[in-house]
């Protein structure tokens, strides 16, 4: 490839994908595109496809296409754009001034973009059996269509501009018209007969190609492997950015960036076909059924595995623990304080209720001994008594 060559490649890739084919291939688009990259690792490539090479490829290849087209791998036209995807390419390369991968020549277009002649401009791109893509620069070739465009163009620049026609009439210059009654609507009409038609005969209208997975496989994946989680998928096939993998019956995608750090220029430098290997969940479109895995270590920012959140969970009660003790001690150094706090005419008038029957208690006790002892007494003296009279009474 020639020095000083624009930075920025545009691959006009309906050619491309079309070279020596009656219909478009995706994958061969996708070879040639990775065979240029291999050759200049230094350069941007943007793909651009026209409208229609959706609907003209393999059926094979259309769930492959449609997750380009999302990744933004691919870039096709806005519907109704003029001259179809040939005249999309040339206003982005004009754009960007970069260089255009195409074997076409662009005849139509060569009074509007004159440096398509200009060296360094225009490379094209064949397979060769036994050697790969070969890509060599190349300068359009010339013919009816292009002389034609060019005289087109030089009558626009000479045309001066057209000179108003008079003046408008009155009428012209009146606001339009409004109607009295509304014109009918089919759009109202066909509402009730839409709302009358049962949800599963609507899902049925559904095209295939709008999501890239079957509905039950991918919920009842997600059920299960949710962003974060780790599952084995087994590479089954390349794209020009990434590659594919299934796992439970599940396709899924695996973008470069989610490859390495940095990124590797393809996915083959890092995956073979056919090998199974852990992945990383690390977004999931719902609106596409879509899943996108990373090689672990390379997740991007933000994607946190179930099983930290979890720890995390079972770990937040354990530290709330001594929070709700100390509340508890508080709350009873609380009840203390209130009750040692109490009016000291409160606990005066409780104390005699609880001594009184204490001092009532004691006048019968003394009584009781008092009495007690005076029987006693008695007893013991009344014999000493008779004994001394008796003793008297024989010595007289």
């Amino acid at each position: 490839m020639a020095r000083n060559l624009p930075r920025h490649v545009v691959v006009d890739g309906s050619n491309i994908a079309t070279e020596g084919r009656s219909h478009p291939s995706l994958k061969q688009l996708d070879e040639a595109v990775r065979a240029f990259m291999a050759e200049n690792p230094d350069h941007t490539v943007t793909v651009v496809v026209d409208a229609t090479f959706g609907h003209r490829i393999d059926k094979g290849e259309v769930a492959a296409f449609d997750t380009a087209i999302d990744e933004n791998e691919l870039v096709s036209p806005p519907a109704g754009a003029i001259g179809r995807g040939d005249a999309f390419v040339l206003q982005i390369a004009d754009k960007a001034d970069a260089l255009v991968l195409s074997n076409d020549s662009f005849q139509e277009f060569h009074g509007e973009y004159e440096w398509l002649f200009d060296e360094g401009r225009l490379m094209g791109g064949k397979p060769v059996p036994h050697v790969g893509w070969v890509f060599v620069l190349r300068s359009p070739v010339r013919g009816p269509t292009s002389r034609r465009a060019v005289r087109t163009a030089k009558k626009v620049e000479r045309a001066p501009a057209k000179k108003s026609a008079g003046r408008p009439s009155a009428a012209a210059s009146a606001p339009m018209p409004v109607p009295k009654t509304p014109p009918p609507s089919k759009r109202k009409a066909a509402e009730p007969a839409a709302a009358a038609k049962p949800a599963a005969a609507v899902d049925q209208k559904r095209k295939p190609a709008d999501a890239l997975n079957p509905l039950l496989p991918f919920v009842e994946f997600v059920a299960h492997h949710p962003v974060g989680s780790s599952i084995d998928a087994t590479v089954e096939s390349f794209s020009s950015h990434g590659a594919y993998a299934t796992a439970e019956s599940v396709r899924c995608y695996i973008p470069l960036r989610y490859l390495g750090k940095p990124a590797p220029r393809s996915a083959r430098e890092v995956l073979t076909l056919g090998a199974t290997l852990p992945f990383t969940v690390v977004s999931i479109a719902a609106g596409r059924r879509g899943v996108d895995l990373a090689l672990p270590g390379f997740e991007p920012d933000g994607v946190v595995k179930p099983d930290a959140v979890a720890v995390g969970k079972k770990a937040a009660p354990k530290k709330a623990a001594p929070k709700k003790a100390a509340a508890k001690k508080g709350a009873a150094k609380k009840a203390a304080a209130k009750k040692e706090s109490a009016p000291k005419e409160l606990a005066a008038k409780e104390a005699p209720a609880r001594h009184a029957p204490v001092k009532k208690a004691a006048v019968p006790k003394k009584a009781v001994a008092k009495k007690a002892a005076a029987p006693s007494a008695k007893k013991v003296a009344a014999p000493k008594k008779a004994a001394a009279k008796k003793a008297a009474a024989p010595s007289a």
